[in-house]
């Protein structure tokens, strides 16, 4: 059986994962900053461990993984699952909200996973999973400064994975397409504050979109949680895995979108060299 350490673990893909976990026999140190929705998980015993965590609070994130530790003596896998969607154009945000975002989504998961490495190479064994985005491959219009976020982990993610190797630690970037959450509920996203003309037009029908796609979507959480757990038991689990049909199409189109761009500018590409 494994212990888990889970951000964000009160709603949506972290709350489903929590559950699935539980479910399976193992240990769940739930952490987020409203703890009271994990009620909902039922009864688990000792192997549930609620904890209040904001990420952007590093007392807090010590607290959290010491508290844990002695619960359960180690933390066998780490979901970095907190953050939210800064949506909107990009001249549209405050730098203040962009430094909101960036705090979350990416300093959070950085000092989380700073907290748990100690223990998993202590362990010798463990596997870091941060949740990023299909907008952590490609760029969506109305969507700049939360596509950079989810960019910055997969980067990071991936360069971790090859640090960590040696320990015996795991790392795998999972990019969730679109799942039917909360996710687009004004309680989680979040859009622009500075009305521009120029976008105007653009920014009312990138909203509406959405708006009309809320609780739509094709992602199961249930289903994401068991293949989540399916990585987990994996032999040599992928650094990156594309959750959802839709994450597969954006997964493959950038694929060949990239390989189209390096052949097209291959000869100005290849004339930055030095003489062979």
């Amino acid at each position: 059986m494994k212990t888990w350490f889970i951000t964000g673990a009160n709603r949506g893909l972290g709350l489903a994962l929590a559950r699935a976990a539980l479910d399976a026999g193992d240990s769940v140190a739930a952490t987020a900053r409203d703890t009271a929705p994990l009620a909902t998980l039922g009864t688990y015993g000792d192997r549930l461990l609620p904890l209040v965590l904001d990420v952007t609070d590093g007392a807090a994130i010590d607290a959290a993984v010491e508290a844990a530790r002695q619960r359960f003596g180690r933390i066998d896998v780490l979901v970095n699952n907190a953050g939210y969607g800064q949506l909107g154009i990009f001249e549209e945000i405050e730098k203040g909200t962009l430094d909101r975002q960036f705090a979350t989504n990416v300093f959070g998961v950085f000092d989380v996973t700073r907290a748990v490495l100690p223990l998993m190479r202590a362990q010798r064994a463990g596997h870091v999973i941060t949740i990023s985005s299909i907008a952590g491959i490609e760029g969506f219009e109305g969507s700049s400064v939360y596509c950079a976020t989810k960019h910055a982990v997969s980067g990071w993610s991936e360069a971790l994975g090859r640090e960590v190797a040696r320990f015996g630690i795991a790392v795998t970037c999972i990019y969730p397409g679109r799942f039917r959450t909360d996710f687009l509920d004004a309680s989680s996203v979040r859009y622009g504050e500075i009305p521009i003309p120029d976008y105007a037009e653009a920014s009312a029908r990138h909203r509406a979109m959405l708006d009309a796609n809320n609780h739509l979507q094709i992602g199961d959480p249930a289903k994401f949680a068991d293949a989540v757990l399916a990585l987990v038991a994996a032999a040599a689990p992928p650094a990156w895995f594309a959750a959802g049909s839709d994450a597969y199409a954006v997964f493959t189109r950038k694929a060949e979108a990239l390989s189209r761009n390096a052949d097209a500018w291959k000869t100005l590409t290849l004339s930055t060299d030095f003489p062979a």
